[in-house]
């Protein structure tokens, strides 16, 4: 191979078997690219099969939903299929409610599909993954639908039923082949791979943690690996949703997982409390107080996984719940003591969350009942859904009324490729543009390929097998490519656009007038769509990261002023929002974002137990220095709430809870240290 070099120095090898070596390589690479290329060929020549066979109207919407299903993995595919099927029923019902409210009234129908389109685009924003796909789907399906029931200018003919069950059949059949090629030839890897991932970071997690307390000034050094962690666990949301569309056992179990990320952001707003506290403290102290710590922990939890396989999850978590009770019961003198006790529970059992999804992903588990987890969608911030709302709803109403004006035979098609691009890409924020561009483009390529075939190469073909031949020699490779990463947005819409291009028949027919309108019109949509992406651009990166964190303080000075608030809410508010911030976002406001969530996790604490320990006033003035933005007064408060609490100790029964307490304010004093500009933004005093 020349790109060999021995390790003593020596020049590359010259041998010539080294050139086989290179091709067998770039033969393997190419191998799972073209392999994908066949089953999309496969996909769609068995879909449209089916719907020919069944004689239906428009069979090219098999063959087109059998295209937009297909993923080069095999999780991808099969969830999006799943999603597809509840976003087409459920748009093709809103299409037929809305003829049936508006039977003759042309400006009420179509001002009634504007504003679906815009509702579906506000709910595929704020939904994430395949659910926000489904709503991008019920928002375009009902355009597909209505294209097929309006007439010349605008007014419908009473046929929306009819053609609803057609679609939705036509597009079913499309998902059904589609699911049942990929299933039959791909045996899918997304469990493996997220274990793989969720095992990756737990390792890191763990034996950081565990260099953290045998160090004695940590937080420098251990702040940049712990954002960079956090990026990464935002990252593993798509995976998850992938590996569910591969196992109906992963579906069900779905909570476990979605725990295992919450886990993982817990330990990681554990370790940063425990590296702020010892950045804090004596040596001395720090050193004495982290081996009292250690002493409960196993030292296998703290290189829990360091060969990047956790071969045993079941046992590890069994040890690693021992640890955490050790931790809680431990002897704790000192309220920095208990508070690294606590924190060291916590990230403890932010892993075994993990390790319960590991042992659920390896099939190293028992079985049990799934995981009760109480379903609420977490907002992070509404104003992007509205704006992407407002977009959809002005982009497909300008189409109605160039159609109506100019009465454009093709203009029902064109209003619906606007809403299949401005709804579907409106929840990819600042690369909308970029991606609706890449789609124009594709779609063009797509057009300039279908009229190849249609008018140069399917005159001469007559039977399926021919057809299917013909289509193969361009469905293939543009799969392959679109496996790729290199440009998949540009190459995913020129293999799911050809089939209703080409609008394949049972009798082909080959007008080129209504060839070019058709493809004139996909044209226009896709290029409205872009053109509203940047007339009325997505929220800046910069915008969207200011208002989570402006939102974020707001949401924990309410907390602070007594406003109710679970902890299990409080804390998937926060999990939704650093998994809404941009990638672009800077590792300090992840950190921040990390901190305002144990900030806000020990202010309800605290809020809990005061009244108990009759410190309610002292807590009160703390908190009400903190919610007008005075730092140093919100420090010199829980100070003089420390020292309340200390005075207790000696007479009172409860003095673990007081200590626990005072490790709590510990906890919340270093954090306003350290980011104080951030909790001091916005004063009012």
């Amino acid at each position: 191979m020349t790109d060999v070099v021995d390790q003593h120095g020596l020049a590359p090898d010259p041998r010539p078997g080294t050139g086989w070596e290179a091709l067998t390589k770039t033969a393997w690479a190419a191998g799972p690219p073209l392999l994908f290329g066949l089953r999309l060929w496969a996909s769609v020549c068995l879909a449209l099969y089916v719907a020919f066979w069944l004689e239906l109207d428009n069979a090219y919407w098999a063959g087109t939903s059998a295209a937009l299903v297909c993923q080069p993995h095999l999780g991808a595919s099969l969830r999006k299929g799943w999603f597809r099927m509840i976003g087409t029923l459920v748009g093709a019902v809103w299409i037929v409610a809305l003829s049936a409210w508006f039977p003759q009234d042309r400006v009420g129908f179509l001002v009634g599909l504007a504003l679906w389109g815009g509702a579906c685009a506000l709910v595929a924003t704020l939904l994430r993954n395949f659910a926000s796909y489904a709503a991008a789907l019920a928002g375009y399906t009902a355009a597909i639908i209505a294209s097929d029931t309006l007439g010349a200018t605008g007014g419908t003919d009473g046929q929306a039923f009819i053609f609803a069950i057609i679609r939705v059949s036509e597009i079913w059949i499309g998902i059904v082949c589609a699911g049942v090629v990929l299933a039959g030839t791909d045996f899918g890897a997304a469990p493996r791979r997220l274990a793989g991932l969720l095992a990756d970071l737990s390792a890191k997690i763990a034996v950081r943690f565990g260099a953290t307390l045998t160090s004695v000034h940590p937080s420098s050094d251990t702040q940049p690996i712990r954002r960079e962690l956090i990026r990464q666990v935002i990252a593993l949301d798509p995976v998850i949703d992938e590996a569910i569309g591969e196992s109906s056992q992963l579906r069900y179990q779905s909570p476990v997982l979605q725990e295992a990320v919450d886990g993982l952001f817990a330990a990681l707003a554990g370790w940063r409390t425990v590296a702020a506290r010892l950045a804090r403290m004596q040596p001395a102290i720090a050193r004495r107080e982290t081996q009292r710590v250690l002493a409960q922990i196993p030292m296998e939890l703290l290189s829990l996984g360091r060969q990047g396989d956790i071969a045993d999850p079941i046992g590890m978590r069994t040890i690693s719940v021992a640890a955490i009770h050790k931790l809680i019961a431990m002897r704790a003198g000192t309220p920095s003591l208990r508070l690294l006790g606590d924190e060291a529970a916590r990230v403890l059992a932010g892993l075994s969350r993990v390790l319960d999804a590991l042992a659920l992903l390896t099939a190293n588990h028992t079985r049990r009942r799934a995981a009760r987890r109480r379903l609420r969608l977490y907002v992070p911030d509404s104003l992007p859904a509205l704006v992407n709302a407002a977009r959809a709803l002005v982009a497909i109403g300008a189409v109605e009324v160039f159609w109506i004006a100019s009465e454009w035979p093709s203009g029902a098609l064109a209003i619906t490729w606007t809403a299949i691009a401005v709804i579907l890409f409106a929840p990819r924020a600042d690369e909308a543009y970029t991606r609706a561009v890449s789609f124009m483009v594709g779609n063009s390529l797509a057009a300039v390929g279908a009229a190849i075939i249609a008018f140069a190469v399917l005159p001469k073909v007559e039977t399926f097998a021919g057809f299917s031949f013909v289509i193969g020699a361009y469905l293939i490779p543009v799969g392959a490519l679109m496996a790729q990463p290199w440009q998949a947005a540009m190459f995913a819409p020129m293999a799911g656009n050809l089939v209703p291009l080409l609008a394949p028949t049972n009798q082909m027919t080959y007008n080129t007038v209504q060839f070019y309108n058709s493809a004139l019109a996909i044209l226009v949509g896709s290029g409205v769509a872009a053109i509203s992406f940047r007339l009325l651009p997505p929220l800046s990166p910069s915008l969207r990261i200011r208002r989570l964190l402006a939102m974020t303080l707001r949401d924990l000075r309410n907390i602070a002023i007594g406003a109710p608030r679970r902890q299990e809410d409080w804390q998937g508010r926060m999990y939704s929002r650093l998994a809404a911030l941009p990638d672009e976002a800077e590792p300090l406001q992840r950190a921040r974002l990390v901190a305002a969530l144990s900030v806000g996790t020990e202010i309800i604490h605290l809020h809990r137990i005061a009244p108990h320990l009759g410190s309610g006033p002292e807590l009160e003035a703390a908190l009400q220095a903190f919610v007008l933005g005075n730092g140093s007064a919100a420090i010199a408060g829980f100070a003089e709430l420390d020292r309340r609490l200390a005075s207790l100790v000696d007479s009172n029964r409860q003095s673990p809870l007081i200590v626990r307490a005072r490790g709590r304010i510990l906890a919340i004093r270093d954090a306003i240290a350290q980011h104080g500009a951030y909790f001091d933004e916005g004063a009012s005093n």
